[in-house]
């Protein structure tokens, strides 16, 4: 999950605190789930999956097209 987290923000140009702006996630969360630290909550990754317009699964790792099961 952390490699797809960092991937999805840098290929959109954001930093941390530029996505904290837009999400509303804390940067200092956002920082902690892209280096596995911790796993975001449920609501957390439908709001990320949302804004970045790819499945969960996409951001857990469980697939590589970011289309898949949404």
């Amino acid at each position: 999950m952390k490699n797809n987290l960092k991937l999805l923000r840098t290929s959109k140009g954001y930093t941390q605190i530029a996505l904290q702006m837009k999400t509303g996630i804390e940067q200092s969360l956002l920082s902690k789930y892209e280096t596995g630290e911790r796993v975001p909550p449920t609501e957390t990754l439908i709001r990320l999956a949302d804004f970045y317009e790819v499945s969960i699964d996409y951001i857990l790792c469980r697939t590589d097209n970011p289309q898949s099961h949404k």
